[in-house]
């Protein structure tokens, strides 16, 4: 489980600080966040993915199962864990139902939780999440860490924003990418005027994409996009 990333969002600052140095002392490169609008901050702009994520239930400004849902909105598969002091059924029957991978419950043993991680970690093995990778969309090749997508005509250089919401689709692919979360992850909000410039992003990506006749981004009324690739 060496060199694996993680996202730690926890407001007990005595806990969360001996959490953070823990993990980092069994190899992972863990980022510590003391609240759920400074987590999410870090969740979008790690461009690269985090490999797990951990998130205390209650925290101030934005609680866990909400920042959970945010994140569910355009990362389907990166795996949560929350911590919580509750021991209620119905608050664990409401993180799984967000999305969540495992539920621990304080006080509770660093082993404890390096097992869960462990166990964690050997069922999602066979998903590969590396942004470093040159991904094949169709007949197109893509390369997210260059910001590059390899066209007929030769390597089409995109902005930080195509870059991003091309990214977002391709991790979401014969998924629902959700409009307003996208608009929040990217923009940092979803108003009218944001929403105006994502969908003449979303063209752009169509032009460039529009190589290949079996890729479509199709708009889903009301929700947001779906990537298909036939």
């Amino acid at each position: 489980m060496e060199n694996k990333s993680i996202l730690l969002a926890e407001d007990d600052e005595n806990l969360g600080n001996l959490l953070h140095q823990y993990l980092q002392g069994k190899g992972f490169s863990t980022s510590l966040a003391k609240n759920g609008k400074d987590a999410y901050s870090m969740f979008v702009e790690h461009k690269s993915g985090f490999d797990f994520i951990i998130l205390d239930v209650m925290m101030p400004g934005m609680d866990g199962f909400t920042l959970a849902k945010e994140i569910r909105e355009i990362d389907k598969k990166t795996p949560i864990i929350f911590l919580t002091a509750k021991a209620m059924q119905e608050d664990k029957l409401t993180g799984f139902s967000i999305g969540a991978d495992d539920y621990i419950t304080k006080p509770f043993s660093m082993e404890e939780l390096i097992a869960r991680i462990d166990a964690i970690g050997r069922r999602t093995s066979t998903i590969v999440k590396d942004i470093n990778k040159s991904l094949q969309i169709g007949k197109l090749r893509y390369e997210p860490e260059l910001s590059t997508l390899h066209l007929s005509v030769g390597p089409k250089k995109l902005t930080t924003k195509e870059n991003h919401l091309l990214h977002l689709l391709i991790q979401n692919k014969n998924e629902i990418l959700d409009r307003q979360a996208t608009l929040r992850a990217i923009w940092g909000d979803d108003n009218y005027f944001n929403g105006r410039s994502m969908d003449v992003y979303i063209a752009k990506l169509r032009k460039l994409l529009k190589e290949d006749d079996k890729i479509e981004i199709m708009n889903i009324h009301g929700l947001g996009f779906k990537l298909i690739i036939k």
